[in-house]
């Protein structure tokens, strides 16, 4: 007497397109929302002739967007608590480097102001950030 009823054998293969198909689909959404994550201040930063310059690791960023408004890399903070701020920060670095980028529409006095803050800081090295001039070439 048989219990089963069936004579076939059952399949013990996993069956992988399912999978495949849930992991291109993943993988479709993650590469059209990663562009979306990106977050930043927006600048318009003033162009120079100059080349770019290889940074070797990860520095503290300044920046001053149009509306004066001034960020330690992507946090804000008022310029009378910047250089509060910024000893800080700083504490814990043996040669402190900070780069500045500001807006190529503000006025320079704002960014005297922000650099004399900076400075005041105990900041050695101070960077200014551009951006590379394009230029057009001939066809």
């Amino acid at each position: 007497m048989e219990l089963g009823g069936s004579h076939s054998r059952l399949m013990s293969d996993i069956n992988v397109t399912p999978f495949v198909d849930v992991m291109l689909v993943l993988l479709v959404i993650f590469m059209v929302t990663a562009p979306m994550m990106m977050q930043g201040v927006d600048v318009a930063l003033p162009e120079t002739t100059s080349e770019p310059l290889i940074q070797k690791k990860e520095h503290l960023i300044i920046t001053i967007n149009r509306e004066n408004q001034i960020y330690i890399n992507d946090y804000q903070v008022a310029l009378d608590f910047l250089q509060e701020k910024l000893i800080k920060i700083l504490e814990g670095r043996a040669a402190p480097e900070v780069y500045l980028r500001a807006d190529k529409e503000i006025a320079y006095g704002t960014v005297v102001k922000v650099m004399s803050e900076i400075k005041g800081a105990g900041v050695e090295k101070l960077g200014m950030v551009t951006e590379p001039i394009q230029k057009k070439r001939k066809s």
